[in-house]
């Protein structure tokens, strides 16, 4: 087995410019922006009747549909009447668990990369709890929005190869 080496910029590349650019026009409507404050709000999945009613710039087939795309493209998952996966939030535990501090509890989020993401995302310092998924050493480390602190240093992450077919959320790396 080959150990294969990229910068950032090399995995990005590797992306679908297309795909990235609705994925980040879709994460920048008002429906998804109220699922993701709802998940820093509580931690737990979001009721969709409670996205509904929340909407009130489209009628509720409106706001069903564009979740429903939202699920298609991968940004939500939604099963049982609930969005329980809105990247980089899971209602459902993960190895990835990160403390928003202010007394606003801990979320689990889908992988590394989004545990790392979190400070930049909210503006706020976040703690991050995880194990390596080598060895099995607790980790944990601050983070606040312009990268991670010292105790970082000797840290890795490490990204594995996409399956075509995969397109759910990962619960390691």
């Amino acid at each position: 087995m080959t150990l294969e080496l990229k910068t950032a910029a090399e995995l990005i590349a590797l992306d679908l410019e297309g795909r990235q650019a609705t994925r980040r026009a879709a994460r920048e409507t008002e429906l998804l922006q109220r699922v993701l404050r709802a998940f820093v709000e509580r931690a737990g999945p979001v009721r969709v009747d409670e996205i509904v009613s929340a909407s009130t710039a489209q009628s509720p087939e409106g706001v069903f549909e564009t979740l429903a795309k939202l699920d298609e493209d991968d940004l939500v998952r939604i099963g049982g009447g609930r969005v329980d996966l809105a990247y980089p939030f899971s209602a459902d535990p993960t190895p990835f668990v990160v403390d928003l501090g202010a007394g606003r509890g801990e979320r689990y989020v889908c992988c590394a990369i989004d545990a790392l993401g979190m400070a930049p995302m909210l503006g706020q310092h976040v703690h991050i709890r995880s194990r390596c998924h080598h060895c099995a050493v607790p980790m944990d480390l601050a983070v606040d929005p312009s990268g991670p602190g010292q105790e970082a240093d000797d840290v890795m992450v490490w990204v594995g190869e996409r399956v075509v077919d995969e397109r759910r959320a990962c619960d390691s790396l």
